[in-house]
């Protein structure tokens, strides 16, 4: 199961964890990201982790357990 954290402070609204799982995440109006489903499903694993990895920011971070 994944957990997700995304770090609103640190986000600095690059926009690629949307393009890498719209599903997951989103943005507000002033571009930071926020969390649609903080624990998705294993079918959005790796959109997932892709997003953790090219965060430019390292806003977001997964947990697995």
């Amino acid at each position: 199961m994944l957990k997700i954290i995304a770090d609103t402070e640190r986000c600095v609204g690059a926009g690629q964890c949307v393009l890498s799982a719209p599903d997951v995440f989103d943005q507000d109006d002033d571009g930071v990201v926020t969390l649609l489903d903080e624990t998705p499903g294993a079918e959005h694993a790796d959109d997932v982790r892709q997003a953790a990895l090219i965060c430019p920011s390292q806003a977001i971070t997964v947990q697995e357990g």
